[in-house]
């Protein structure tokens, strides 16, 4: 009942609007890249991971704690964040800390949880 409000009434095809949403269609290794990228995203501690290391830098043992997580899960997830660029990582001596990749990753989350605020 309520989903006769939701399609058009009549079929018509607006070819020049078609035109404009074809050419903005994301393509190959760009689309396949976004992809992944929001996959990732789509984690719920993955996000926590990423909100913490958003304030600053962190090794495993401190996201572990900050979670309330093992370290053997937190360290599963930084694998996979980090396959797909989300953070980077230094080591200084025993010690691997890890960030946020770049500021891409930064706005990135910003926007979904703003987002998701609304």
């Amino acid at each position: 009942m309520g989903r006769t409000n939701e399609v058009c009434q009549i079929r018509v095809v607006h070819e020049e609007a078609v035109e404009k949403a074809k050419a903005a269609l994301p393509k190959g290794e760009v689309l396949l890249g976004a992809s992944v990228l929001l996959k990732a995203l789509s984690d719920p501690t993955r996000i926590k991971i990423l909100s913490a290391l958003r304030e600053t830098e962190l090794c495993v043992c401190d996201l572990a704690a900050a979670l309330g997580m093992s370290e053997s899960a937190v360290s599963h997830q930084l694998r996979l964040l980090r396959t797909t660029r989300l953070v980077a990582y230094r080591k200084e001596g025993r010690q691997v800390y890890y960030r946020l990749a770049d500021q891409h990753v930064e706005a990135i989350l910003d926007c979904a949880l703003e987002h998701a605020r609304e």
